[in-house]
């Protein structure tokens, strides 16, 4: 079987990376080890596989486990490392430098969000600073909007824009990112392609989320929002039935049919949850299947906002 991939955008376009790409979710150090490996080892030669480390210090630190015990595998990976402010930058270099050790190099450094005190210019300014100095060798960007990707992109290629795509966030400006990008040639990282779980068939109401599980806090997954939100996707379990996959593949395959250069990236800890988001990249919806998944995407029905609907909303689309 054919295994589906694509290129990197910008200073990045001749590095071949898997179709999807993979959000660590660090549990047991084996667990993880096992389900970078199986990630990895299903790629054809030559192509690599994203991580993202989501800021998580844990799953920095057990990347460089990772990569002590298994060096041939830095070169079969590119990791994408977000920082939180430009105030931070060079002490967060320092602490992913740290943690990854010896063994694996960043490639892509990205801060998590358009800080809104710093202009984009300076930012960039910064950025190309670091780059020059060996620490990344490619420039990405988090939750930034069309415009600020183009200004960005004007001072130093962007590799990739990270934003959450999903059949449950299609906003328009999700939309002008991903065709800005486009007409750019930078990859879009789309996370939470399955809406944080929304989407698997697994979350039927709110009693199917652990007690102490971040999403009893997101504003879609409350009573009244929840329950509408999963009306609105039940065409779901019919698609994937009729193409003998899973709920979550056929959400994770829908963002990917937005283009070749739109990398969905789904979290996972192990094994069997990898391989099922990596095969999702190598399903081919049909164009009726795509025409109805689009419609419910545009049809702009979902209740409640991504996250906790406070001031959070306001680092969106900086």
């Amino acid at each position: 079987m054919t295994i589906n991939t694509t290129h990197l955008g910008g200073t990045a376009s001749d590095i071949v990376v898997g179709r999807i790409s993979h959000g660590l979710m660090h549990s047991d150090d084996e667990v993880s080890f096992a389900s970078i490996k199986a990630g990895v080892d299903r790629l054809p030669p030559g192509a690599k596989m994203i991580l993202n480390s989501a800021l998580a210090a844990q799953n920095l630190e057990m990347l460089g486990r990772f990569f002590a015990r298994y060096p041939e595998y830095a070169e079969k990976t590119t990791i994408m490392e977000p920082d939180c402010s430009m105030e931070g930058m060079r002490r967060s270099i320092d602490t992913i430098e740290h943690a990854l050790g010896p063994h694996k190099k960043m490639d892509a450094f990205q801060p998590a969000r358009i800080d809104p005190k710093v202009s984009i210019e300076k930012m960039m300014a910064n950025l190309v600073v670091l780059l020059k100095e060996g620490h990344f060798s490619h420039i990405g960007l988090s939750e930034c909007g069309a415009d600020t990707l183009r200004r960005a992109h004007a001072i130093h290629p962007i590799t990739v824009a990270e934003i959450e795509v999903s059949l449950t966030s299609y906003e328009t400006e999700t939309k002008r990112v991903i065709e800005t990008a486009r007409e750019l040639g930078i990859s879009v990282l789309a996370y939470s392609p399955v809406a944080h779980g929304l989407l698997s068939g697994t979350i039927k109401s709110i009693a199917d989320v652990p007690e102490n599980d971040f999403r009893r806090r997101l504003d879609r997954f409350q009573a009244g929002n929840i329950e509408h939100n999963l009306d609105i996707v039940s065409i779901l379990p019919k698609i994937a039935a009729e193409n003998g996959v899973t709920q979550a593949q056929i959400a994770i395959a829908w963002v990917a049919s937005l283009g070749p250069h739109v990398i969905p990236l789904p979290g996972s800890s192990v094994v069997e949850r990898t391989l099922e988001n990596c095969a999702a990249g190598d399903i081919e919806l049909s164009a009726e299947e795509i025409k109805v998944l689009n419609a419910i995407a545009e049809g702009g029905e979902v209740k409640g906002a991504r996250y906790f609907g406070g001031n959070e909303e306001a680092y969106f689309w900086g």
